[in-house]
């Protein structure tokens, strides 16, 4: 389904100019959610136990094996432009959240692609891994937009509204006359975006890397290329809007592959990875995050 088409014509249709349309477009990220239950076949299961390739070991930390989070029949996900995921096979996600929330080496979690055609086998789980109690995966289509384009994150809008124009950094000043000059309308397109394609599910394939996750990208990038001397030394009273810059750099390299939503889970774990990485399908290319959300 053309689902830019669809957007752009429902735009036009509130008299939306073509061209505004096109630019926030660019924008715009769908995402595929997946929740528990929902009618018609799955696309995926949460929990259980893996279907792996025969003679593969169980994925394992080195001092643990990890727990199955959730798996994915790519085959059977809806095809979205820009999300380039495998067209087939399986795709099983795996981590110890607790170690991985505590541990920044990135060990404690796997994403495993396991291809159509491959001999497979249901793994026997090692005593040391928590089976979680298998539920049946539906999905549907949600809209995505960066941080700086949303509406009701509380902290962002009011950081900016409280800076007079002469505070900002010119990044800051680019951006805030890129929206009132060039984006008239926005409250109207995204309005139109979430009606077409609203949340509600639990774990969310594609779309926008968590902030807290481009941060952390972005911090370790800019203190890398610092100690290289590929930049010079950045003053501290400017590393905010350095980094600010930063990360609306990279949110357009990388991609999250997989996130549960906060309110599903005590942890939450967001994988990301580059999008030429998911290109190229090199999945162990991926980056997992877990943070501990308070009940």
């Amino acid at each position: 389904m053309d689902h830019r088409g669809e957007f752009r014509r429902a735009a036009l249709e509130l008299g939306i100019p073509d061209d505004e349309i096109s630019r926030f477009s660019q924008h715009l990220r769908l995402s595929i959610g997946l929740y528990a239950g929902g009618g018609g076949s799955p696309v995926g299961k949460f929990g259980g136990l893996p279907q792996l390739p025969v003679g593969m070991k169980w994925p394992s930390g080195g001092d643990c094996s990890l727990p199955l989070l959730f798996s994915v029949d790519c085959g059977a996900l809806l095809r979205i432009d820009g999300l380039d995921l495998p067209a087939d096979g399986t795709l099983l996600f795996f981590v110890d959240q607790e170690m991985d929330h505590e541990d920044t080496s990135g060990r404690y979690a796997q994403v495993v692609y396991v291809p159509d055609g491959a001999e497979t086998a249901v793994a026997g789980a090692p005593d040391s891994v928590c089976v979680r109690e298998q539920l049946d995966l539906s999905s549907n289509l949600i809209a995505g937009l960066p941080l700086w384009l949303q509406e009701g994150d509380e902290d962002w809008h009011e950081y900016w509204e409280d800076l007079d124009w002469e505070d900002m950094s010119p990044f800051q000043q680019q951006l805030a006359q890129y929206m009132e000059r060039d984006l008239p309308h926005l409250d109207e397109l995204r309005a139109l975006a979430y009606d077409l394609w609203p949340s509600g599910a639990g774990v969310v394939i594609g779309g926008y890397a968590d902030d807290d996750v481009i941060n952390s990208i972005a911090e370790q990038t800019l203190a890398g290329r610092e100690k290289a001397g590929e930049i010079p030394a950045i003053p501290v009273a400017k590393w905010s809007s350095h980094l600010e810059e930063e990360k609306h750099r990279l949110t357009s390299e990388w991609i999250s592959l997989a996130r549960e939503l906060p309110e599903y889970e005590v942890y939450c774990t967001s994988f990301v990875i580059r999008q030429d990485d998911l290109a190229a399908a090199r999945l162990d290319k991926a980056l997992a995050v877990t943070t501990f959300e308070a009940p």
